[in-house]
């Protein structure tokens, strides 16, 4: 029955797909990468959140909240204020200028040189961070909830290489072979049985801490946990207050407004209204997201008694322990969906993006539309190939995978952010400003987070070993202490970032102020809703925050 259920949903999702875009025009570049300008907000809104909702999301942050509680849930919730400011200021200029992938802006505001140094960084951050990290938690997700290593009688890291091939040759079929409205329509099927499938986890691990009663089963946690629902992170934390006013702000304003995986729904829209509607409900749903990552890591906690030798595998095991197993084929497809969700979706955009930013303008310039789509799709088989062989080598990384991809991600968010807000909001900032700021970004942060930080941690281990100190509490102390929070460096390198191109763009400005020309490919009139929305719901924010100090 499980195994009739998950081929049932898995097989409707695909057919309902093909039958939405089967007269959309893939051999054209607009049509592939952009799904034809044609996406409704609920599409968009749908295919945002379950880009964002996947298996590294979902266990990695419900593992944080296994051991440190509800305040990992700022990712989450501080992210609906950043998808808003991308909604009320972005979009509307994205859409204006009528561009397909971020790159392309930054040509028309910085030059050639600016557009490629990005493409890449973002084919790298793809290639070594975001699609490895996909498809290894959602294979160790599907390994630990039905013992596939057992059922094919293999080893666990072993095993771990056959689901990571399985689900990453699917995927590629999807994001390569479909484009992206054949992702955007799979997201949005797959994002209504991931929000009914994985409310059903909390729901049901409530009923079993509370004898039956959901009720009886919250207040139990609040009144055995009362430590895991403080929502202020305190200075050695996954999350220190401090960071939600520093890089935090980074993280979601980066993500939620310039990488392309996510903002490429958008920019596909039909119109500015579609858009903003799209993100406005998207923002609104990313504020309950909590429930489903976070909240069941904490149930978790409780039923296992906080006894687990990885707390990556706290959502996984509630899972098993608590989820029916009539429903489990079904919550196999849904889980399936969104790790194939984050993965083509991503996939897709580095598709779109070596064919119009790395293809078109480098390799053959004068190659037409179908050249460059079948350039793309090659590329996606290789990159496809090549985060299969990485992600299985991520097997046991330290510090759990929800913060390893957080971390790795900073090397490249900080200066596309920069630049990015910098050349919407200055007119005279020139190209080697940016250059330099990619350059300085990428280098100094990669510098002081693995070799700098490696080379204080070590020495001050060396000197608590002098003096005798052996405890393993004080000695995590010690470690923390040696170099300050990742999100933090970011903060820094972020501000060192912006205000050396403004002095550039004063002390050697462009010759010619930077204006942005309307292209009239959407009609950009703003939906009259759009800011009492994004009020409303950044209203929320605070009071969620304000309920739960």
């Amino acid at each position: 029955m499980g195994i009739m259920s998950f081929a049932a949903f898995t097989l409707l999702v695909a057919v309902i797909s093909y039958w939405s875009t089967r007269k959309t025009d893939e051999t054209s570049s607009e049509g592939y990468f952009l799904g034809g300008r044609s996406l409704t907000g609920p599409v968009i809104a749908g295919s945002l959140l379950l880009t964002n909702l996947s298996t590294e999301q979902i266990v990695g942050m419900n593992g944080i909240a296994f051991s440190e509680g509800i305040l990992i849930m700022a990712y989450e919730v501080l992210a609906a204020i950043a998808i808003v400011f991308t909604a009320l200021v972005l979009l509307p200029r994205y859409l204006k200028g009528g561009i397909a992938t971020i790159p392309q802006f930054l040509e028309t505001r910085y030059g050639k040189s600016t557009r490629a140094l990005v493409s890449v960084l973002f084919l790298f951050g793809y290639a070594i961070s975001m699609l490895p990290t996909v498809l290894y938690s959602g294979a160790l997700a599907i390994n630990t909830m039905f013992d596939i290593p057992q059922m094919i009688n293999m080893s666990d890291e072993s095993a771990l290489w056959v689901t990571v091939w399985g689900i990453g040759i699917i995927g590629s079929i999807y994001a390569i072979f479909g484009g992206l409205k054949a992702v955007a329509v799979s997201d949005s099927i797959n994002a209504v049985g991931l929000i009914i499938g994985g409310s059903l986890i909390p729901i049901f691990g409530l009923l079993y801490v509370g004898d039956g009663s959901v009720f009886e089963g919250m207040n139990t946690l609040t009144t055995n946990l009362p430590e895991k629902f403080k929502i202020i992170g305190g200075e050695f934390s996954s999350v220190p207050f401090a960071t939600l006013f520093t890089g935090m702000l980074i993280v979601n304003f980066y993500y939620w407004g310039t990488n392309q995986a996510i903002i490429q729904r958008a920019l596909g829209a039909k119109n500015l209204v579609e858009g903003q509607k799209g993100l406005c409900l998207a923002a609104f749903i990313k504020i309950l997201g909590p429930f489903i990552v976070v909240l069941p890591g904490i149930i978790a906690f409780q039923i296992f008694n906080g006894d687990l030798g990885n707390a990556d595998q706290a959502y996984p095991m509630l899972v098993k322990k608590v989820l029916p197993v009539s429903m489990i084929g079904f919550f196999a497809a849904v889980l399936f969906g969104a790790i194939l969700s984050s993965f083509n979706s991503a996939l897709n955009s580095s598709v779109t993006l070596f064919g119009l930013d790395v293809y078109k303008e480098y390799i053959n310039k004068d190659a037409n539309e179908i050249k460059v789509v079948r350039a793309g799709k090659t590329f996606g088989m290789v990159l496809a190939l090549l985060s299969m062989t990485i992600a299985p080598l991520l097997y046991g990384v330290e510090g759990g995978i929800f913060n390893y991809l957080q971390e790795l991600n900073g090397s490249y968010s900080v200066p596309i952010l920069a630049i990015i807000l910098i050349g919407y909001f200055t007119k005279r900032v020139p190209k080697i400003a940016a250059n330099v700021a990619i350059v300085f970004g990428v280098g100094v942060y990669l510098i002081s987070l693995y070799l700098i930080k490696p080379m204080m941690i070590s020495a001050a281990l060396t000197e608590a070993a002098m003096s005798g100190i052996i405890d393993e509490k004080a000695l995590a102390v010690i470690k923390m202490e040696a170099f300050p929070h990742f999100l933090h460096i970011m903060g820094l390198i972020f501000v060192i970032i912006v205000v050396t191109m403004l002095i550039v763009g004063k002390l050697k400005p462009r010759e010619e102020d930077y204006v942005q020309l309307y292209t009239k490919q959407v009609d950009i009139t703003p939906w009259k809703y759009a800011k009492l929305a994004g009020g409303g719901i950044c209203g929320l924010v605070v009071l969620i925050y304000i309920y739960f100090t």
